[in-house]
Order: C-alpha cells, then sequence, then structure tokens
C-alpha cells in the first residue's frame, strides 16, 4: 500500500473520485468537497488525519474509508443514509444539512463531536453507541430531547437539542 501525506481534489469538477486513491493510506488529510461525486467509490480505505467530502451529491457513504483517525466532514451533501461511514472515528463526525429521517450506519464511535443538526431526523435510531464530545442534533423534524439522545449514546460530553 502506498502511503501519500495528503490529498486535495476539492473543486476539480469531479464526478467520480479517480481509482488510483483507493489502494492509498493518507497520512494527513483527503479532501474531496465541492465535486459532483455520487459516491466515495475509489477513496481511500484508511486516512490517518481528516477526510473531507462535503458539498458533493452524495446519497450515501458507501465507498468511504474504513478507517478515519481525524474528522470525517459529509454535510451538505444529499444523503438519505450513513451507511458505509466508518465504525470509529477519531475525530469529529459531521452530518449536518443533509436528508437523513435516521443514524442508521453512523459510527459506533465517535472520538469528538457528533453533528446531525438540519437533516429530517425523526429517529436516533442506528446513532453511535459512544461519543466522546458533544451531541448535536437540532433543527430536525422531530425536536428530541437529552434523555432521549442519552436513552441510545453514551455521550461524555453536552447534549445540544
Amino acid at each position: 500500500m502506498k502511503i501519500i501525506d495528503e490529498i486535495n481534489i476539492s473543486g476539480l469538477g469531479f464526478e467520480k473520485i479517480p481509482d488510483i486513491f483507493s489502494d492509498v493510506k493518507v497520512e494527513n488529510y483527503f479532501d474531496c468537497t465541492d465535486n459532483f461525486l455520487t459516491s466515495l467509490e475509489g477513496a481511500p480505505k484508511e486516512v490517518g488525519g481528516n477526510f473531507y467530502c462535503p458539498y458533493n451529491s452524495l446519497t450515501s457513504l458507501e465507498g468511504a474509508p474504513e478507517k478515519v483517525e481525524g474528522d470525517f466532514f459529509c454535510h451538505n451533501n444529499s444523503l438519505t443514509s450513513l451507511e458505509g461511514a466508518p465504525e470509529k472515528v477519531g475525530g469529529n463526525f459531521l452530518c449536518t444539512d443533509n436528508f437523513l429521517t435516521s443514524l442508521e450506519g453512523s459510527p459506533k464511535e465517535v472520538r469528538g463531536d457528533f453533528i446531525c443538526d438540519d437533516n429530517s431526523l425523526t429517529s436516533l435510531e442506528g446513532a453511535p453507541e459512544k461519543v466522546e464530545g458533544s451531541f448535536f442534533c437540532s433543527n430536525n423534524t422531530v425536536k428530541f430531547t437529552e434523555e432521549q439522545v442519552r436513552a441510545v449514546c453514551n455521550v461524555k460530553g453536552r447534549i445540544y437539542v
């Protein structure tokens, strides 16, 4: 597996991630923000830092890296599911401004903040089991309570509903 420090293909008009990255470990960050991506197929399998894919046309996270040690930002897409997200995220997980109705497919563990504001959530089903930072969940179809969040997720920080 080839190791590359960082990859930035943001704003280049890509409709698909070039296949050359699928067998690469990215040490620092991978940024494919502001393209026309409908899939993350071809993304690196492992990112030692942050993974950014906001402002695309993604409807799922299938093909996302299996391991992200920093932040994972997938806000401002057309996501209807978080299926394909890494199981653990070492930093923050930001999935705001999508079309999510549940949190199915969320990482099981987020070591930073979990932010799912501004979606169409009617259920917290599939929420992470553990969030070491804060849990942000406002401006959704249902106004959840702190008790509802704590019932499905062990949140070490604050809860913002």
